[in-house]
């Protein structure tokens, strides 16, 4: 068990211990959180997680800056296009908070290549913009028994919910995938800000769940809307016959 280092450690989170105590930044010193997806909602909630204190993050994502990334990506600028997205995150998360252990991989989910990082992690971010590497993803933390912030925006829209295997609904309890024919990849509508404000909850939501402070929203859906703050919470209870948590996913 790694201790807090006392001194300039310690004195970084002055402000927060006031809201989580010595125990709440233990426990998130000892955490390893898995953010996969590092775009805007993920960059967030990466960054944000970082200057709480994590211990260890773990990050996923494949390619290079790209221009339309500049919008929305505050872990990489201008200076940083053509250039590997996952080291320029790392590097930046590493320069914010040096007490955090930073491991990066620049590839997308796959459920045998993922698997090794779901199972290292306490607690899960999913921030992918897809929903096949949502689903692998969703199935992963489900057969490893990961609880997972599922965290999706589209346009000013913000959904939040937090899974428990075998306790709350799972993504595909919620989305089908035999429903699911229709996704745009590239080119979805996505303003800075509201994916900002997705990774903010995220991350919030992530370190109610490893302090214990507060409450979750585990077995809850929150939507958001960040064009008129319109916003409303529903109680979400599992399908027994769900392909990935259910009697209709065991063999």
């Amino acid at each position: 068990m790694e201790q807090l280092a006392g001194g300039l450690e310690l004195e970084r989170y002055t402000r927060q211990l006031k809201l989580l105590g010595e125990d709440g930044q233990q426990a998130l010193k000892e955490a390893t959180v898995l953010v996969a997806g590092i775009g805007g909602l993920g960059g967030t909630a990466a960054l944000y997680l970082a200057a709480a204190g994590v211990g260890r993050l773990i990050l996923a994502h494949e390619g290079v800056v790209l221009a339309p990334d500049l919008n929305r990506q505050i872990l990489m600028d201008s200076e940083h296009l053509g250039q590997e997205r996952i080291s320029r995150a790392m590097a930046r998360l590493k320069a914010l908070n040096p007490h955090v252990e930073i491991e990066g991989y620049n590839s997308t989910i796959e459920y045998h290549a993922a698997r090794p990082w779901v199972e290292a992690a306490d607690l899960v971010i999913d921030a992918r913009y897809d929903f096949p590497e949502r689903y692998a993803l969703n199935r992963l933390c489900v057969d490893t028994g990961t609880p997972m912030v599922e965290a999706a925006m589209y346009g000013f829209e913000i959904s939040l919910t937090t899974v428990i295997p075998g306790q709350t609904p799972c993504l595909e309890c919620l989305y089908p995938a035999d429903v699911q024919t229709q996704w745009e990849p590239f080119g979805f509508p996505v303003l800075g800000a509201a994916s900002g404000i997705a990774g903010c909850l995220a991350a919030l939501e992530a370190v109610k769940w490893i302090t214990g402070v507060g409450t979750t929203y585990a077995g809850v859906m929150h939507r958001f809307s960040s064009l008129d703050f319109a916003c409303y919470s529903v109680h979400i209870t599992r399908n027994p016959n769900c392909a990935c948590c259910g009697e209709g996913g065991k063999p």
